[in-house]
């Protein structure tokens, strides 16, 4: 079974160039303006700030660190000559274009600058990033694709697990024994007829006890989730596949073109066909689609 975080975390990929690697001497500082939805940075060596334009004071990037920012806004990395001053830097920067509301619903529990600290035995994946841009062997734009996904990924969990992080609701909920099997099976299975009673005769609780606690720990009703989790992958699917509107109806849990068309105007405003129309315009099908 899939959970929330897993869900919403698929079509969230590195767009354009996967990566840009920069060794600097200090002093430097780096303006960026890439207008992108979301920005991974990370020293490989030595230290530095982050600075946001407009934001607070700037945030230190140690060596193993890891920062994301989210965009488009510009933001300025400088060197920290006091903590090395003789000595280069090397900074990793990633660039995400964020694609479909299930990659929205992360960005949306991001502050601008969520600065993640290095890992006290270090982080895995990051050593295989850094030996692997040193190299040019065969397939080396796959592997970094596919590590970059991975440092992501892993980024974000480790940031929802802080215990200064103000972790939104569904992630908060999963951890609980009633409520998080729920959310696994509503997101594993969205097309399913859930009830209420069905998810608390799962969960060994009564209707009334269920309803209340994942309306209490989620912020919302069973059945109000759910239908926001259908059509959140209703969009997703028809910005970035030709299904019907009717195949993509029954592979979210609706009877009809017409069930899922009426929902859909009613939640986001605008008809199915009309959100695929402009997805296509606005290039999120190909961003969402990239390999």
């Amino acid at each position: 079974m899939g959970d929330a975080l897993s869900s919403l975390l698929r079509d969230i990929r590195p767009a354009g160039a996967l990566f840009d690697q920069s060794v600097l001497s200090p002093p430097w500082s780096l303006r960026f303006a890439d207008e992108t939805s979301l920005t991974l940075l990370t020293m490989l060596g030595g230290e530095a700030r982050v600075s946001l334009d407009g934001g607070a004071a700037a945030a230190p990037l140690h060596t193993g660190d890891v920062a994301l920012v989210r965009g488009p806004a510009p933001f300025t990395v400088t060197d920290a000559p006091a903590a090395t001053p003789d000595g280069s830097a090397v900074l990793l920067k990633v660039t995400y274009e964020v694609a479909g509301r299930s990659g929205d619903r992360v960005l949306d529990a991001l502050p601008r600058l969520a600065r993640i600290p290095a890992l006290p035995g270090g982080c895995p994946t990051l050593h295989m990033i850094s030996t692997e841009v040193r190299t040019d062997s065969p397939g080396r734009d796959v592997v970094l694709d596919r590590l970059l996904d991975l440092l992501l990924v892993s980024s974000l969990r480790e940031w929802f697990k802080l215990p200064t992080t103000d972790a939104p609701a569904w992630y908060r909920a999963q951890s609980d024994p009633v409520v998080g099997p729920a959310l696994r099976s509503l997101h594993d299975d969205p097309a399913h007829p859930w009830t209420v009673a069905l998810l608390a005769a799962r969960s060994g609780i009564s209707r009334a006890a269920f309803a209340e606690r994942f309306h209490r720990l989620v912020g919302s009703p069973p059945m109000a989730y759910l239908a926001e989790w259908r059509i959140c992958r209703a969009a997703d699917l028809l910005a970035d596949g030709d299904a019907t509107v009717a195949a993509v109806a029954r592979q979210v849990g609706y009877s009809s073109s017409y069930a899922l068309s009426a929902a859909f105007k009613r939640t986001l405003g605008i008809r199915p066909t009309e959100h695929r129309s402009r997805s296509v315009r606005t290039g999120v099908r190909a961003a969402s689609s990239a390999p």
